[in-house]
């Protein structure tokens, strides 16, 4: 198993910077953002203003000095997180284009968001089609396109995944598996999700969150909203995860998109990969977990 980090997750840094850190703390793989931003959004931010994110415009032609960077820190590129669309397959064309040039055998194509208001056979159907002319594009130029599973979209789980994916060829289209997202709407058993995805799961991305209660009404109703962590304070039991993932013979790539703030960008980079490799060496070697030192407030 290998380890990456998503830039998006990486705001403050510039690529320069970001390929030093993340070699720095451990890592084997880069995963860059890739998307136009506002040149005139003040601050900085996870998906706005982010120094760590790779423009769109212009993708094949900076490859080379995109790929440099990563070479010569000695990181791999897994895969890259563009935001195109299904419902633009010119665009789509043009990040396979890119991720061609910088050497990238894979990258997140998106599906549509659902807003719960709109009908939603008609999107699904729509979706399903276009996604077939991803596949297309992808077989053509040797590359597969993953979709995510995310919060929002027509494909929040893994069984929703699987179904919009059936029929289409593995190799050229697959899965995002996100059991942070998931916390959000989708959730699913971890090995159930993971043995769901089958041939499609295609890479693994950890992040972490909960819910908090957000205000008390009159009739005594509590309503909830959900919120990022750090990825060991989180809803999701990463033991159990990777627990699962080890269970289905899982060996691929993971990547870190930490959103939580509670602590310095460098400790989240090295305390995370620390964990993580902590938590896979206990359920490669059987070890058993740290005792329990209390019960959190």
């Amino acid at each position: 198993m290998k380890f990456a980090v998503f830039t998006v997750s990486v705001p403050e840094y510039t690529p320069e910077e970001a390929v030093t850190k993340i070699r720095e703390s451990g890592y084997d793989g880069v995963e860059w953002r890739v998307i136009d931003q506002d040149p005139d959004h003040a601050g900085g931010g996870f998906w706005s203003a982010n120094k760590a994110t790779i423009p769109f415009t212009g993708l094949e032609s900076e490859a080379p000095r995109i790929r440099k960077l990563a070479e010569d820190a000695g990181l791999e590129m897994p895969s890259i997180g563009t935001y195109v669309s299904c419902e633009d397959l010119d665009e789509t064309d043009a990040a396979m284009r890119g991720a061609k040039a910088l050497g990238v055998p894979k990258l997140r194509v998106r599906v549509p968001n659902y807003n719960g208001t709109d009908p939603f056979t008609p999107i699904w159907d729509r979706a399903r089609e276009q996604y077939k002319g991803v596949a297309e594009l992808a077989a053509r130029h040797g590359l597969q396109a993953l979709l995510e599973l995310h919060h929002r979209s027509i494909t929040p789980s893994a069984s929703s995944a699987r179904l919009f994916l059936d029929g289409l060829d593995p190799a050229h289209v697959g899965v995002i598996h996100d059991a942070g997202n998931m916390v959000f709407e989708g959730y699913e058993t971890h090995r159930l999700s993971l043995e769901m995805l089958g041939p499609y799961l295609s890479h693994v991305h950890v992040k972490n969150a909960r819910w908090f209660p957000a205000r008390w009404l009159k009739d005594g109703t509590v309503e909830w909203t959900c919120e990022w962590t750090p990825v060991r304070k989180g809803v999701i039991d990463l033991r159990a995860l990777f627990g699962a993932l080890h269970a289905i013979g899982y060996d691929g790539w993971v990547g870190l998109e930490d959103f939580s703030t509670e602590h310095p960008l460098g400790e989240r980079l090295k305390e995370n990969l620390a964990y993580l490799k902590g938590i896979v060496e206990e359920i490669e070697t059987g070890a058993a977990a740290p005792a329990e030192v209390g019960t959190p407030a």
